[in-house]
């Protein structure tokens, strides 16, 4: 049953940090991945943290490297600090949460997600958006890092993908400044909610630790794409993985 779980979770895995790089949302893929392969729902939730914090923690180096933070450093930290918070009581939450209540959210969670990447433009062009004020970019940012940040504590899957979406056609941050700051704030997000799984004792470390080594891969290699102007993929890469999980997830019930 060891290494049937690593032959599910290890390429999915690698995948979803792939997609988690590029447009975020790759919890979409690797919480699933982690409940075929048979670990219990908060087992899965926790297990998913210790892989996709690993991932996460390598493209956001890669995309500071890179430049993709200036102008919005202070912004991105702020907005890091809402998500901490968010994510610490999200995951608490989720801790008193029926494990079949955390399975059947799939069903809701990724025809939202495909919902919204379906009709978000920004996902497949740059387009020139009139910049927000100061004040009110920082009180939408802040208002958005908590919530989604308490969402990720509790379940995760599409974080990065409304982050994204917030950021570029709300707050009106560019698309690669929109996935920098993504990248900040799901990695405090992560860090958090992960904090709370380890003391629950809620990981299943031999799993998780493979994982961690796929999902690095994976967000390597995709913030790699971004940094070379890879961003007209994303579009078709998260609808192809959505609609397979999806159907994959109706002809398991």
């Amino acid at each position: 049953m060891e290494l049937q779980g690593l032959l599910i979770v290890c390429p999915l895995v690698f995948l979803a940090g792939f997609v988690d790089a590029i447009a975020g949302g790759g919890g979409i893929i690797s919480l699933p991945a982690y409940l075929f392969a048979g670990i219990p729902p908060h087992m899965a939730l926790g297990t998913n943290k210790l892989s996709s914090t690993s991932g996460t923690l390598i493209s956001t180096i890669r995309y500071m490297k890179n430049g993709y933070l200036k102008g919005i450093g202070l912004l991105a930290a702020l907005a890091a600090v809402a998500a901490i918070a968010g994510s610490a009581a999200g995951s608490r939450i989720a801790l008193f949460v029926p494990g079949k209540i955390i399975e059947n959210l799939m069903l809701i969670v990724l025809p939202v997600v495909a919902f919204f990447v379906l009709r978000n433009k920004s996902f497949s062009e740059e387009k020139e958006a009139q910049p927000l004020p100061g004040k009110k970019r920082i009180v939408l940012t802040l208002a958005a890092a908590f919530g989604i940040g308490m969402y990720d504590g509790l379940y995760g899957p599409g974080t990065g993908t409304f982050l994204l979406l917030v950021l570029t056609g709300i707050t009106h941050l560019s698309m690669k400044q929109a996935s920098a700051a993504t990248k900040i704030i799901n990695l405090s997000s992560n860090v958090s909610a992960l904090i709370t799984f380890l003391i629950s004792g809620s990981v299943d470390y031999r799993l998780g630790i493979a994982g961690a080594v796929c999902c690095i891969a994976g967000h390597y290699v995709g913030a790699g794409m971004v940094v070379k102007d890879g961003t007209k993929i994303v579009k078709p890469v998260v609808i192809f993985v959505l609609a397979a999980l999806f159907i994959k997830v109706i002809l398991g019930k």
